[in-house]
C-alpha cells in the first residue's frame, strides 16, 4: 500500500493500516513534519478513535480541554452557550480538545518510525500515477537531488492524502468541483490573556462585533484569533501592523500592546472530490473535500476518511471482493457533503451576518436550542461530527 501525503490523515491512514496487518510506504515532499500553527480542534469522536490507538491521554495532555463552546455579540456579551457534557452518553471524551495538529503528527510519526511494517520516505515529491488491472505505479524523487532520475514503486493500491492540491487527485482526473469564498480571513496568535478581560469566555468562541465578526480559540499557551479585512480595506492593508492592532484594540483594549505572534493571510474553499476512488487509487482528507474551518471539522473529517478507509482495505486485503471499495465513497462522501461542507457553510453564513436583528435571531434561536437538553443534544452530537458517522455507518 502506498500513501502519499504526511499530514495528519496521511499519517493516520499508515498507522491504522498497519493495525489491519497491512504493509505501507508513504511519501511525502516535506523532509520534516509541517509544524505551523494549521487545524486545533479535535471533536469527541477523534478522541474516541485515539483513545483506542492509545493516542488520546498523551494528545489530551499536550492540549486544553473545552467543555463548552459558544456563539456571542461582543458588545453585551451576551451568549449562547453549548455544554458537551450534554453528549456524555455518547462518547468517552465529551468535549473538545484544543491542541495543535502538530503535536499529533509528531505522536503517530514517531509510532511509524518504530513500525516493521512500514516504510517513511519524507523529502520525496511525486511525478506521478499510474494505476491499471494490477495494480498502481508512483515514480517520486528525492526534493533536495532534482536532477536525479525518479524512482518507480509499486503497490497494490494508493491512497492520496496530499491536500487539497492533490497530485494523486489530478493524475487520477477526478474532478475538485466548489467554490473559495470571497472573504480573507487573517490568523493572529497572540499570548495576550483574553479570558481575564472578557466575562464568561469559553475556550472556543464564535463572535459577532459591529460591522464583522471575529473567533476566539484557546490553545494552552495562547489564542487564536480570527480577524476580517475592514469594510474598505484591501488584504495588504488589513496585514499591516497598525492594522492588526487596531482589530485586536477593538476584541480587548489592552490585547494591542502585545505584538501577535504570527500573522497570516488565507483563503476558505468548499470543495469536494467527484468520486473518492479511481480504480486503485482512493483519497482521503483535503484531497478529497475542503470546507470551511469554521466549527472545526477538516482535519477531524479526514481522520474519519482515514479510519473508514483503512477498515475497508483491510477487509478487502482479506479476501473481500474489491467492489467493497466503492463503500468507502458511499459512506464518506455525502457525510462530506452534508453534514461537513454545508454544516461549516451555514457556521460560516452565520457569523458573517451583518444585519443586528437577524443576529439577534440567530443568537435567541441558538439560546433556545442550548437551553432545551434534547434539542442540544441533537445539535452537539452533529456538530461534534457524531451523527454524520452514525450514518456513514448505516450505510452497506
Amino acid at each position: 500500500m502506498i500513501i502519499v501525503g504526511a499530514g495528519p490523515v496521511g499519517l493516520m491512514t499508515a498507522l491504522l493500516l498497519s493495525e489491519q496487518g497491512i504493509e505501507w510506504r508513504l511519501i511525502a515532499s516535506e523532509p520534516v513534519l509541517a509544524g505551523d500553527l494549521r487545524a486545533s480542534t479535535f471533536h469527541p469522536p477523534t478522541l474516541d478513535l485515539l483513545g483506542r490507538l492509545g493516542l488520546a491521554e498523551p494528545l489530551i495532555a499536550e492540549g486544553l480541554v473545552s467543555p463548552t463552546w459558544q456563539v456571542r455579540l461582543h458588545a453585551t456579551g451576551e451568549r449562547a452557550e453549548f455544554d458537551l457534557s450534554v453528549i456524555a452518553d455518547d462518547t468517552d471524551h465529551p468535549f473538545r480538545l484544543q491542541c495543535e495538529q502538530s503535536r499529533l503528527c509528531a505522536m503517530v510519526l514517531e509510532r511509524l518510525q518504530a513500525d516493521p511494517k512500514g516504510t517513511l520516505m519524507l523529502g520525496w515529491t511525486v511525478d506521478g500515477v499510474t494505476a491499471d488491472e494490477t495494480g498502481v505505479a508512483v515514480t517520486a524523487r528525492p526534493v533536495d537531488a532534482p536532477g536525479a532520475d525518479p524512482q518507480t514503486f509499486r503497490a497494490r493500491y494508493l491512497i492520496g492524502a496530499d491536500g487539497s492540491r492533490s497530485v494523486v487527485r489530478r493524475a487520477m482526473g477526478i474532478g475538485f468541483e466548489g467554490m473559495t469564498y470571497p472573504e480573507t480571513t487573517i490568523l493572529a496568535t497572540s499570548d495576550f490573556p483574553f479570558q481575564d478581560h472578557l466575562p464568561g469566555l469559553s475556550n472556543v468562541n464564535y463572535v459577532w462585533k459591529d460591522g464583522g465578526t471575529f473567533s476566539l480559540l484557546r490553545l494552552r499557551h495562547l489564542w487564536r484569533c480570527s480577524l476580517y479585512p475592514d469594510q474598505g480595506e484591501t488584504i495588504e492593508e488589513a496585514l499591516q501592523p497598525e492594522s492588526i492592532a487596531q482589530k485586536l484594540r477593538a476584541i480587548v483594549p489592552e490585547a494591542a500592546d502585545r505584538a501577535p505572534m504570527e500573522v497570516r493571510p488565507y483563503r476558505v474553499h468548499m470543495r469536494i472530490a467527484d468520486d473518492y476512488r479511481a480504480d486503485r487509487v482512493l483519497l482521503a482528507g483535503d484531497a478529497a473535500h475542503v470546507n470551511s474551518p469554521a466549527g472545526g471539522m477538516g482535519m477531524n473529517g479526514g481522520i474519519h476518511d482515514a479510519a473508514e478507509l483503512a477498515a475497508t482495505l483491510g477487509e478487502v486485503w482479506r479476501g473481500a471482493p474489491e467492489a467493497l471499495l466503492d463503500r468507502y465513497t458511499r459512506r464518506r462522501r455525502p457525510v462530506a457533503e452534508q453534514e461537513m461542507l454545508a454544516q461549516a457553510d451555514r457556521n460560516r453564513a452565520r457569523m458573517q451576518e451583518r444585519d443586528p436583528e437577524r443576529r439577534r435571531a440567530l443568537l435567541a434561536d441558538l439560546q433556545r436550542i442550548a437551553g432545551d437538553r434534547d434539542l442540544a443534544r441533537e445539535h452537539l452530537l452533529r456538530t461534534s461530527m457524531i451523527t454524520g458517522l452514525r450514518r456513514a455507518a448505516a450505510v452497506a
